[in-house]
């Protein structure tokens, strides 16, 4: 087992990561009968794929003796109706990218792109990720 999760009524849920014990609460969003005063269910989508790719990129980093420390990424979500879904997450990463070659750059992007949380959302699910070296 992964996680444990705790619908605390309200709309608002507790989970709990087994191995570190770590919490995420969420809660519905303004827009959807919710206080928006934590992170949505739909929230825990895109971050999960902000995350992933930093990490995975990350990981690749690592063997190749690239520090990429103090990357940002900004995440936005695009919800459709009907029905009511993610339509669309856009990642903007800024990468600190003094002395990374071209070449090590395309292989971090590719690395990025091929995230496992980018494969296993649906095809119709719109990512654009945008990797600005700065």
């Amino acid at each position: 087992m992964t996680a444990t999760i705790v619908y605390e009524g309200e709309l608002r849920c507790t989970c709990t990561h087994l191995q570190s014990g770590s919490i995420i609460e969420t809660d519905a969003p303004t827009d959807n009968h919710g206080k928006g005063e934590r992170f949505s269910p739909t929230d825990t989508v895109c971050i999960a794929l902000g995350t992933c790719i930093i990490t995975t990129m990350g990981i690749k980093a690592q063997t190749m003796d690239i520090e990429l420390k103090g990357t940002t990424l900004q995440v936005t979500k695009h919800m459709i109706p009907s029905p009511r879904r993610i339509g669309k997450i856009e990642v903007n990463l800024e990468i600190p990218g003094n002395g990374i070659s071209d070449s090590d750059r395309i292989i971090l992007q590719r690395t990025g792109d091929l995230c496992p949380v980018k494969a296993s959302l649906h095809p119709d699910l719109e990512t654009i990720i945008k990797y600005n070296w700065i």
